[in-house]
Protein backbone atom coordinates (compact mmCIF):
# COMPACT_ATOMS: atom_id res chain seq x y z
CA UNK A 1 0.00 0.00 0.00
CA UNK A 2 1.30 3.43 -1.16
CA UNK A 3 0.90 5.98 1.39
CA UNK A 4 0.05 9.73 0.93
CA UNK A 5 -0.40 12.84 2.91
CA UNK A 6 -3.49 15.32 2.26
CA UNK A 7 -3.23 18.59 3.95
CA UNK A 8 -6.23 21.03 3.58
CA UNK A 9 -7.66 23.55 6.10
CA UNK A 10 -11.06 23.37 4.90
CA UNK A 11 -13.26 20.68 6.08
CA UNK A 12 -16.02 20.46 2.88
CA UNK A 13 -12.99 20.76 0.69
CA UNK A 14 -11.13 17.90 2.56
CA UNK A 15 -14.37 15.29 2.69
CA UNK A 16 -14.34 15.96 -0.91
CA UNK A 17 -11.00 15.24 -1.56
CA UNK A 18 -11.58 11.50 0.96
CA UNK A 19 -14.73 10.56 -0.86
CA UNK A 20 -12.68 10.80 -4.37
CA UNK A 21 -9.84 8.82 -2.71
CA UNK A 22 -11.80 6.05 -1.51
CA UNK A 23 -12.64 5.49 -4.99
CA UNK A 24 -9.08 4.13 -5.66
CA UNK A 25 -7.40 0.76 -3.86
CA UNK A 26 -3.78 -0.28 -2.53
CA UNK A 27 -3.81 3.54 -1.22
CA UNK A 28 -3.85 4.37 2.56
CA UNK A 29 -4.39 8.37 2.64
CA UNK A 30 -3.18 10.43 5.81
CA UNK A 31 -5.04 13.61 6.30
CA UNK A 32 -4.63 16.88 8.38
CA UNK A 33 -5.69 20.15 8.28
CA UNK A 34 -2.60 22.17 10.09
CA UNK A 35 0.92 21.93 9.13
CA UNK A 36 1.14 20.99 13.00
CA UNK A 37 -0.52 17.50 12.65
CA UNK A 38 1.20 17.08 9.09
CA UNK A 39 4.61 17.26 10.38
CA UNK A 40 3.73 14.82 13.03
CA UNK A 41 2.04 12.09 9.97
CA UNK A 42 5.30 12.87 7.89
CA UNK A 43 7.99 11.97 11.30
CA UNK A 44 5.59 9.16 11.63
CA UNK A 45 5.55 7.74 8.15
CA UNK A 46 8.65 8.53 6.46
CA UNK A 47 7.72 6.42 3.34
CA UNK A 48 5.33 8.81 2.03
CA UNK A 49 4.82 8.23 -1.63
CA UNK A 50 3.12 11.46 -2.88
CA UNK A 51 1.22 14.84 -0.95
CA UNK A 52 -1.43 17.07 -1.54
CA UNK A 53 -0.98 19.87 0.06
CA UNK A 54 -3.29 23.41 0.20
CA UNK A 55 -0.61 26.22 0.05
CA UNK A 56 -2.10 28.61 2.74
CA UNK A 57 -2.80 27.32 5.51
CA UNK A 58 -3.32 28.89 9.34
CA UNK A 59 -0.23 28.02 10.80
CA UNK A 60 1.83 27.81 7.76
CA UNK A 61 0.29 30.79 5.50
CA UNK A 62 3.64 31.18 3.19
CA UNK A 63 3.89 28.12 1.65
CA UNK A 64 5.87 26.20 4.86
CA UNK A 65 3.75 23.13 4.52
CA UNK A 66 5.69 22.12 1.07
CA UNK A 67 9.12 23.03 2.07
CA UNK A 68 8.09 20.29 4.61
CA UNK A 69 7.41 17.58 2.30
CA UNK A 70 10.35 18.91 -0.22
CA UNK A 71 12.73 18.75 2.74
CA UNK A 72 11.36 14.86 2.97
CA UNK A 73 12.02 14.49 -0.59
CA UNK A 74 7.67 13.95 -1.45
CA UNK A 75 6.39 14.65 -4.52
CA UNK A 76 4.05 17.05 -4.24
CA UNK A 77 0.82 18.66 -5.71
CA UNK A 78 -0.14 22.19 -4.69
CA UNK A 79 -3.15 22.82 -3.88
CA UNK A 80 -4.47 26.59 -4.11
CA UNK A 81 -7.81 28.81 -3.95
CA UNK A 82 -5.94 31.38 -6.43
CA UNK A 83 -3.39 31.93 -8.21
CA UNK A 84 -2.19 35.54 -7.75
CA UNK A 85 1.27 37.08 -7.81
CA UNK A 86 2.12 36.13 -4.09
CA UNK A 87 0.99 32.55 -4.41
CA UNK A 88 2.79 32.43 -7.99
CA UNK A 89 5.94 33.51 -6.75
CA UNK A 90 6.24 31.00 -3.41
CA UNK A 91 5.19 27.95 -6.06
CA UNK A 92 8.06 29.37 -8.62
CA UNK A 93 10.40 28.68 -5.09
CA UNK A 94 9.54 25.87 -4.66
CA UNK A 95 10.41 22.16 -5.53
CA UNK A 96 6.74 20.64 -7.09
CA UNK A 97 5.48 18.37 -9.38
CA UNK A 98 2.52 20.58 -10.06
CA UNK A 99 -0.66 22.49 -8.85
CA UNK A 100 -4.54 22.80 -9.20
CA UNK A 101 -6.44 25.93 -8.65
CA UNK A 102 -9.47 24.74 -6.45
CA UNK A 103 -11.96 27.30 -8.41
CA UNK A 104 -14.20 24.37 -9.51
CA UNK A 105 -16.15 20.99 -8.20
CA UNK A 106 -13.87 19.00 -11.04
CA UNK A 107 -10.63 20.37 -9.21
CA UNK A 108 -10.89 17.55 -6.77
CA UNK A 109 -10.97 14.96 -9.55
CA UNK A 110 -8.14 16.67 -11.67
CA UNK A 111 -5.95 16.76 -7.96
CA UNK A 112 -6.52 13.42 -7.04
CA UNK A 113 -5.70 11.55 -10.38
CA UNK A 114 -2.75 14.02 -10.77
CA UNK A 115 -1.48 12.38 -7.34
CA UNK A 116 -2.65 8.77 -9.06
CA UNK A 117 -0.36 9.68 -11.26
CA UNK A 118 2.59 10.11 -9.04
CA UNK A 119 2.31 6.58 -7.60
CA UNK A 120 1.81 4.86 -11.23
CA UNK A 121 4.99 6.64 -12.13
CA UNK A 122 6.92 4.27 -9.00
CA UNK A 123 6.27 1.56 -11.10
CA UNK A 124 6.95 2.93 -14.04
CA UNK A 125 10.85 2.10 -16.35
CA UNK A 126 11.83 5.36 -18.43
CA UNK A 127 14.63 4.86 -21.01
CA UNK A 128 16.59 7.68 -22.08
CA UNK A 129 18.59 7.54 -25.52
CA UNK A 130 20.84 10.50 -25.89
CA UNK A 131 24.74 10.60 -26.92
CA UNK A 132 25.14 13.76 -24.77
CA UNK A 133 26.33 12.67 -21.21
CA UNK A 134 25.08 16.56 -20.09
CA UNK A 135 21.70 16.19 -22.15
CA UNK A 136 20.93 12.49 -20.30
CA UNK A 137 21.78 14.12 -16.85
CA UNK A 138 19.64 17.22 -17.35
CA UNK A 139 16.59 14.76 -18.25
CA UNK A 140 17.27 12.26 -15.68
CA UNK A 141 17.73 15.59 -13.17
CA UNK A 142 14.41 16.79 -14.75
CA UNK A 143 12.52 13.62 -14.26
CA UNK A 144 14.09 13.17 -10.68
CA UNK A 145 10.45 14.14 -9.00
CA UNK A 146 8.40 11.88 -11.27
CA UNK A 147 9.77 9.29 -9.42
CA UNK A 148 10.26 7.11 -12.54
CA UNK A 149 13.31 4.33 -12.54
CA UNK A 150 15.46 4.92 -15.77
CA UNK A 151 17.47 3.37 -17.58
CA UNK A 152 20.18 5.05 -19.65
CA UNK A 153 21.54 4.19 -23.44
CA UNK A 154 24.20 6.30 -25.50
CA UNK A 155 22.64 5.43 -28.61
CA UNK A 156 20.11 3.41 -30.81
CA UNK A 157 21.96 0.18 -30.93
CA UNK A 158 22.44 0.13 -27.27
CA UNK A 159 18.75 0.72 -26.14
CA UNK A 160 17.97 -2.30 -28.40
CA UNK A 161 20.43 -4.74 -26.93
CA UNK A 162 19.04 -3.47 -23.85
CA UNK A 163 15.32 -4.31 -24.66
CA UNK A 164 16.72 -7.82 -25.42
CA UNK A 165 18.80 -8.46 -22.18
CA UNK A 166 16.54 -6.37 -18.84
CA UNK A 167 13.89 -7.84 -17.35
CA UNK A 168 12.02 -4.69 -16.40
CA UNK A 169 9.22 -3.59 -18.58
CA UNK A 170 10.30 -0.41 -20.41
CA UNK A 171 6.89 1.85 -20.39
CA UNK A 172 8.62 5.09 -21.96
CA UNK A 173 11.42 5.74 -24.18
CA UNK A 174 12.91 9.66 -25.05
CA UNK A 175 15.38 9.64 -27.22
CA UNK A 176 17.60 12.33 -29.03
CA UNK A 177 17.58 12.45 -32.71
CA UNK A 178 20.91 12.46 -33.99
CA UNK A 179 23.36 10.30 -32.24
CA UNK A 180 26.40 7.55 -33.82
CA UNK A 181 25.84 4.09 -34.55
CA UNK A 182 21.93 4.15 -34.84
CA UNK A 183 19.90 7.37 -34.58
CA UNK A 184 16.50 7.75 -32.87
CA UNK A 185 14.47 7.95 -35.90
CA UNK A 186 16.00 4.54 -37.02
CA UNK A 187 15.29 3.35 -33.31
CA UNK A 188 11.86 4.39 -33.25
CA UNK A 189 11.39 2.68 -36.52
CA UNK A 190 12.72 -1.05 -34.95
CA UNK A 191 11.13 -0.47 -31.86
CA UNK A 192 7.20 -0.29 -33.44
CA UNK A 193 8.47 -3.55 -35.21
CA UNK A 194 8.03 -4.97 -31.57
CA UNK A 195 5.77 -2.98 -29.66
CA UNK A 196 2.74 -1.64 -30.54
CA UNK A 197 1.67 2.08 -28.59
CA UNK A 198 -0.10 0.54 -26.07
CA UNK A 199 2.78 -1.64 -24.75
CA UNK A 200 5.60 1.41 -25.00
CA UNK A 201 5.06 5.15 -25.51
CA UNK A 202 8.37 7.36 -27.51
CA UNK A 203 9.05 10.56 -27.21
CA UNK A 204 11.48 12.16 -29.55
CA UNK A 205 13.90 15.09 -28.79
CA UNK A 206 15.50 17.35 -31.17
CA UNK A 207 17.53 20.59 -31.81
CA UNK A 208 15.91 20.41 -35.17
CA UNK A 209 12.96 22.09 -35.88
CA UNK A 210 12.46 21.41 -39.43
CA UNK A 211 8.68 19.80 -39.79
CA UNK A 212 9.63 17.11 -41.79
CA UNK A 213 11.43 15.83 -38.84
CA UNK A 214 8.64 15.95 -36.92
CA UNK A 215 6.54 14.73 -39.40
CA UNK A 216 9.20 11.56 -40.00
CA UNK A 217 9.00 10.96 -35.93
CA UNK A 218 5.17 10.50 -35.67
CA UNK A 219 4.97 8.62 -38.73
CA UNK A 220 7.25 6.35 -37.88
CA UNK A 221 5.59 5.43 -34.75
CA UNK A 222 6.60 8.25 -32.27
CA UNK A 223 3.98 9.81 -29.43
CA UNK A 224 5.55 12.90 -28.96
CA UNK A 225 7.92 15.51 -30.29
CA UNK A 226 10.31 18.10 -28.08
CA UNK A 227 12.28 20.87 -29.68
CA UNK A 228 15.45 21.99 -27.80
CA UNK A 229 16.12 23.50 -25.21
CA UNK A 230 12.77 22.71 -23.46
CA UNK A 231 11.86 23.38 -19.87
CA UNK A 232 11.28 21.55 -17.07
CA UNK A 233 7.71 21.46 -16.37
CA UNK A 234 7.70 20.25 -20.33
CA UNK A 235 9.75 16.96 -20.19
CA UNK A 236 7.78 16.76 -16.70
CA UNK A 237 4.29 17.25 -18.37
CA UNK A 238 4.96 15.02 -21.66
CA UNK A 239 6.13 12.40 -19.62
CA UNK A 240 3.81 11.99 -17.06
CA UNK A 241 0.89 12.15 -20.01
CA UNK A 242 2.57 9.33 -21.81
CA UNK A 243 2.74 7.15 -18.97
CA UNK A 244 -0.63 8.19 -17.79
CA UNK A 245 -1.92 6.79 -21.81
CA UNK A 246 0.14 3.61 -20.77
CA UNK A 247 -0.93 2.78 -17.54
CA UNK A 248 -4.93 3.05 -19.63
CA UNK A 249 -3.82 1.32 -22.15
CA UNK A 250 -2.45 -1.10 -19.42
CA UNK A 251 -6.03 -1.26 -17.35
CA UNK A 252 -7.79 -1.75 -20.42
CA UNK A 253 -5.42 -4.99 -21.20
CA UNK A 254 -5.98 -6.13 -17.62
CA UNK A 255 -9.80 -5.92 -17.64
CA UNK A 256 -9.92 -8.29 -20.80
CA UNK A 257 -6.69 -10.66 -19.73
CA UNK A 258 -7.10 -11.16 -16.16
CA UNK A 259 -9.22 -12.67 -13.68
CA UNK A 260 -11.43 -10.74 -11.77
CA UNK A 261 -11.22 -12.07 -8.40
CA UNK A 262 -7.17 -12.44 -7.67
CA UNK A 263 -5.76 -10.52 -10.50
CA UNK A 264 -4.17 -13.19 -11.84
CA UNK A 265 -3.36 -13.84 -15.48
CA UNK A 266 -7.12 -15.73 -16.98
CA UNK A 267 -7.12 -18.83 -18.76
CA UNK A 268 -7.20 -16.91 -22.52
CA UNK A 269 -4.28 -14.75 -21.56
CA UNK A 270 -2.13 -17.91 -20.20
CA UNK A 271 -2.74 -19.71 -23.76
CA UNK A 272 -1.89 -16.59 -25.22
CA UNK A 273 1.51 -15.91 -23.51
CA UNK A 274 2.42 -19.92 -22.69
CA UNK A 275 2.47 -20.86 -26.53
CA UNK A 276 5.01 -17.67 -27.06
CA UNK A 277 7.34 -18.92 -24.33
CA UNK A 278 6.97 -22.54 -25.41
CA UNK A 279 7.75 -21.84 -29.17
CA UNK A 280 11.19 -20.03 -27.83
CA UNK A 281 12.13 -22.52 -25.26
CA UNK A 282 11.93 -25.15 -28.27
CA UNK A 283 13.76 -23.15 -30.75
CA UNK A 284 16.39 -23.07 -27.69
CA UNK A 285 15.74 -26.43 -26.63
CA UNK A 286 15.22 -25.38 -23.59
CA UNK A 287 13.81 -27.03 -20.38
CA UNK A 288 10.28 -25.47 -19.31
CA UNK A 289 8.00 -26.15 -16.00
CA UNK A 290 3.85 -26.37 -16.16
CA UNK A 291 2.89 -26.67 -12.39
CA UNK A 292 -0.55 -27.22 -11.52
CA UNK A 293 -1.68 -26.52 -7.84
CA UNK A 294 -5.12 -27.00 -6.41
CA UNK A 295 -6.34 -26.22 -3.05
CA UNK A 296 -6.71 -30.06 -1.19
CA UNK A 297 -10.72 -30.39 -0.06
CA UNK A 298 -11.87 -27.00 -1.57
CA UNK A 299 -15.52 -28.46 -0.82
CA UNK A 300 -15.02 -28.12 2.73
CA UNK A 301 -14.06 -25.15 3.36
CA UNK A 302 -17.17 -23.81 1.22
CA UNK A 303 -19.61 -25.92 3.02
CA UNK A 304 -18.38 -24.87 6.35
CA UNK A 305 -17.82 -21.58 5.88
CA UNK A 306 -19.40 -20.20 2.80
CA UNK A 307 -18.65 -19.22 -0.26
CA UNK A 308 -17.54 -15.52 0.48
CA UNK A 309 -14.50 -17.31 2.81
CA UNK A 310 -14.01 -19.81 -0.10
CA UNK A 311 -13.05 -17.20 -2.24
CA UNK A 312 -11.15 -15.34 0.09
CA UNK A 313 -9.02 -18.50 0.21
CA UNK A 314 -8.51 -18.56 -3.55
CA UNK A 315 -7.42 -15.15 -3.57
CA UNK A 316 -4.82 -16.40 -0.57
CA UNK A 317 -3.04 -19.10 -3.29
CA UNK A 318 -2.14 -15.65 -5.34
CA UNK A 319 -0.54 -13.83 -2.26
CA UNK A 320 1.64 -17.01 -1.05
CA UNK A 321 2.67 -17.67 -5.30
CA UNK A 322 3.41 -14.18 -5.58
CA UNK A 323 5.63 -13.98 -2.13
CA UNK A 324 7.53 -17.12 -3.83
CA UNK A 325 7.75 -17.03 -7.75
CA UNK A 326 9.95 -14.45 -9.83
CA UNK A 327 8.20 -11.61 -11.16
CA UNK A 328 8.34 -13.20 -14.59
CA UNK A 329 6.77 -16.67 -14.16
CA UNK A 330 3.01 -16.59 -15.91
CA UNK A 331 0.74 -17.17 -13.18
CA UNK A 332 -2.58 -17.58 -14.35
CA UNK A 333 -6.26 -18.95 -12.46
CA UNK A 334 -7.84 -21.79 -14.29
CA UNK A 335 -11.12 -22.08 -12.65
CA UNK A 336 -12.29 -22.23 -9.25
CA UNK A 337 -9.51 -23.06 -6.60
CA UNK A 338 -7.07 -24.42 -9.71
CA UNK A 339 -4.01 -22.48 -10.92
CA UNK A 340 -1.26 -22.93 -14.02
CA UNK A 341 2.45 -21.90 -13.39
CA UNK A 342 4.76 -21.57 -16.46
CA UNK A 343 8.40 -21.18 -15.26
CA UNK A 344 11.59 -20.52 -17.68
CA UNK A 345 15.22 -20.42 -16.74
CA UNK A 346 15.06 -22.94 -14.07
CA UNK A 347 16.92 -26.42 -13.10
CA UNK A 348 15.02 -29.62 -12.08
CA UNK A 349 16.79 -29.58 -8.37
CA UNK A 350 15.63 -25.60 -7.89
CA UNK A 351 11.92 -26.21 -9.20
CA UNK A 352 11.15 -29.08 -6.97
CA UNK A 353 12.85 -26.83 -3.87
CA UNK A 354 10.64 -24.14 -5.18
CA UNK A 355 7.38 -25.99 -4.90
CA UNK A 356 8.22 -27.72 -1.94
CA UNK A 357 8.84 -24.57 -0.13
CA UNK A 358 5.33 -23.17 -1.46
CA UNK A 359 3.91 -26.47 -0.24
CA UNK A 360 5.34 -25.82 2.94
CA UNK A 361 4.42 -21.82 3.07
CA UNK A 362 0.62 -22.93 2.38
CA UNK A 363 0.69 -25.51 5.07
CA UNK A 364 1.94 -23.30 7.40
CA UNK A 365 -0.04 -20.19 6.30
CA UNK A 366 -3.12 -19.15 8.52
CA UNK A 367 -6.03 -16.98 7.10
CA UNK A 368 -7.72 -14.67 10.08
CA UNK A 369 -10.78 -13.30 9.16
CA UNK A 370 -12.40 -11.38 12.04
CA UNK A 371 -12.61 -14.04 14.71
CA UNK A 372 -12.16 -16.96 12.38
CA UNK A 373 -9.39 -18.54 11.68
CA UNK A 374 -8.30 -21.50 9.22
CA UNK A 375 -5.41 -23.25 6.76
CA UNK A 376 -5.49 -25.40 3.89
CA UNK A 377 -2.97 -27.32 2.23
CA UNK A 378 -2.38 -27.46 -1.52
CA UNK A 379 -1.45 -30.99 -4.14
CA UNK A 380 0.58 -29.69 -7.24
CA UNK A 381 1.42 -31.86 -10.43
CA UNK A 382 4.11 -30.62 -12.65
CA UNK A 383 5.72 -31.59 -15.74
CA UNK A 384 9.45 -30.60 -16.69
CA UNK A 385 11.38 -30.45 -19.23
CA UNK A 386 11.12 -30.62 -23.20
CA UNK A 387 8.13 -31.68 -24.78
CA UNK A 388 5.92 -31.92 -28.29
CA UNK A 389 3.24 -29.19 -27.32
CA UNK A 390 2.06 -26.95 -24.61
CA UNK A 391 -0.98 -29.01 -24.44
CA UNK A 392 0.87 -32.37 -23.79
CA UNK A 393 2.49 -30.24 -20.66
CA UNK A 394 -0.97 -29.58 -19.44
CA UNK A 395 -2.21 -33.24 -19.44
CA UNK A 396 1.03 -34.73 -17.65
CA UNK A 397 0.72 -31.66 -15.31
CA UNK A 398 -2.84 -32.64 -14.59
CA UNK A 399 -1.54 -36.53 -13.94
CA UNK A 400 0.55 -35.36 -11.89
CA UNK A 401 -1.68 -33.56 -9.78
CA UNK A 402 -3.70 -36.18 -9.56
CA UNK A 403 -0.93 -38.78 -8.39
CA UNK A 404 -0.20 -36.24 -5.53
CA UNK A 405 -4.33 -35.76 -4.46
CA UNK A 406 -4.30 -40.03 -4.80
CA UNK A 407 -1.04 -40.34 -2.69
CA UNK A 408 -3.05 -38.52 0.25
CA UNK A 409 -2.68 -35.00 -1.15
CA UNK A 410 -0.21 -31.76 0.63
CA UNK A 411 2.44 -33.56 -1.57
CA UNK A 412 4.34 -31.86 -5.16
CA UNK A 413 4.68 -34.93 -7.88
CA UNK A 414 6.86 -33.88 -10.71
CA UNK A 415 7.49 -35.83 -14.10
CA UNK A 416 10.94 -35.13 -16.14
CA UNK A 417 10.78 -35.67 -20.01
CA UNK A 418 13.04 -34.52 -22.96
CA UNK A 419 11.25 -35.42 -26.28
CA UNK A 420 14.95 -35.31 -27.82
CA UNK A 421 15.94 -38.76 -26.26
Amino acid sequence: MKKILVVEDSSTVLTMLKKEFAKHENIEVFYAQSYEDAAKIVNKNPDIKAALLDINLPDAPNGEIVTLANLHTIPTIVLTGTLDKNIRNIIQKKDIAGYIIKDKPSSINIAVKNIMSILNSYDTTVMIVEDSLTYRNILKTMLAKTNVRIIEAKDGQEALEIFKTTKEKISLVITDYEMPVMDGLDLTIKLREIYGKDELSIIAISSSEDKSVIDDFLTFGANDFIVKPFSLSEVRLRTVLNIESIHLFEKISNMANRDFLTGSYNRRYFFESANAKFAKANRNSSALALATIDIDKFKNINDTYGHDVGDIAIKEIKKVLDRNLREYDLVARFGGEEFCILLEDITCKDLKNLFERIRVDFEKNIIKIDTLEFKYTVSTGIAYGIFDSLEEMLKISDEELYKSKENGRNQVNIKTQDRRI
